[in-house]
């Protein structure tokens, strides 16, 4: 498990790296902020695409070659993110690297439903979310870093050769999972996944409830540096809080689901109440552009995606205690799927609001979606499931 979370660190990290870079970049080709959305979007929309067949091809080939396929050529097409001259270039590239992403939270969703207890399930996604967050922390003092000292494509290639010497790795360390506990639903083949309606409706809150997550995500070195005046050297430390804060908000998350399980609430009923204290508090992402200072915006951001965070590990752990582990990379990589069109979706618009009027209509306009994604759940009644 400890070898996998380390794919779940480089997810991230070879992702965030354009987010991080994104003043860099900004100034070398010239983009604005809609045509940043428009790198977002070709990273997305792949990985919207590909996802439901990232997770077909894993449950099919197994986990242990699935993710060694999916990080070797998100590594190559992070790598080669560096040998580019032009927009074009970049979003090739960025279209590349989602197609070979799309398999990672579907496999993060079988490793789980493999290995571990239905009370253990937003722990074991809370663990991933770390990973995904280290990775995120790590990415802009590493861009940084690597950038102020060899330039910015050289950070692109530091962080693909990590992935390619992962891969060796991961094939020493991986063992043949182990039978696959019982399920509600054991033998729900994928077509028959794709008529149910409650998967359905976990599609529908994911693309609402993440509006707040795939904010932080991508533009939080844009927003220090364009709404609270920072300097891009500086948001090195800055821009690393929001993703700590997350991978705290995941664990978080997980430890309340689980509490509440053990005071007798079911799975599902304990998700769901997660979620709703979440998505109360997230009502405040509203305020945070009125911030008087950085570092007080850093830390309205950071708490926002904690909230995000455990919003998430919750609601990625209830298509595994629906369906179980049989279809458990299928019934995870359509929720995978709905947050790359959630991306590719808003990413222009975002930017498009902040070059105009500033990221106060993009935090007020998302700050309600999560409380609206949980009433969804409750009209479905999935916290009445067993």
């Amino acid at each position: 498990m400890t070898v996998f979370v380390l794919s779940s660190v480089l997810n991230y990290l070879d992702r965030q790296l354009l987010p991080a870079l994104a003043p860099l970049l900004r100034a070398e080709f010239g983009i604005s902020g809609r045509h940043y959305g428009a790198l977002l979007s070709a990273f997305s929309i792949p990985y919207a695409v590909a996802a439901p067949l990232a997770g077909l091809f894993v449950d099919r080939v197994g986990l242990k070659r699935g993710i060694a396929c999916a990080v070797g050529l998100w590594s190559l097409a992070g790598a080669a993110t560096g040998l580019m001259n032009s927009l074009a270039g970049l979003l090739a590239c960025r279209a590349l690297l989602g197609v070979a992403q799309a398999a990672g939270v579907p496999a993060t969703g079988k490793v789980i439903a493999l290995y571990l207890r239905p009370h253990e399930r937003a722990l074991g996604h809370a663990l991933s979310q770390a990973g995904l967050s280290l990775g995120a922390v790590l990415a802009p003092p590493l861009a940084v870093w690597i950038s102020v000292r060899h330039g910015w494509r050289a950070a692109f290639f530091a962080t693909g050769m990590l992935g390619l010497l992962w891969v060796p790795l991961w094939n020493a360390f991986a063992s043949r999972a182990p039978a696959a506990p019982a399920s509600s639903r054991p033998g729900l083949g994928a077509r028959q996944l794709l008529g149910e309606r409650a998967l359905w409706t976990l599609v529908a809150a994911n693309l609402l409830g993440m509006t707040v997550y795939t904010l932080w995500s991508n533009w939080t070195t844009l927003f220090l540096v364009d709404a609270q005046g920072m300097r891009f050297e500086q948001t090195a430390g800055w821009a690393a809080l929001p993703p700590l804060a997350a991978n705290l908000g995941g664990l978080a998350g997980g430890f309340v689901s689980l509490a509440w399980m053990n005071r007798g609430l079911t799975a599902p009923a304990a998700r769901m109440r997660t979620c709703f204290i979440a998505a109360v508090l997230l009502a405040g992402t509203a305020l945070i552009p009125l911030a008087p200072s950085p570092a007080l915006a850093a830390a309205g951001v950071s708490l926002s995606f904690f909230l995000s965070s455990a919003w998430s590990v919750n609601l990625y752990s209830l298509p595994l205690d629906l369906y179980g582990a049989h279809r458990a990379a299928f019934a995870t990589s359509l929720l995978t799927a709905a947050y790359g069109l959630l991306q590719a979706a808003v990413s222009p618009l975002y930017g498009a609001l902040a070059d105009r009027y500033g990221f106060l209509p993009v935090c007020a306009g998302v700050s309600l979606l999560p409380l609206l994604a949980w009433w969804l759940l409750r009209l479905a009644r999935l916290d009445r499931q067993p």
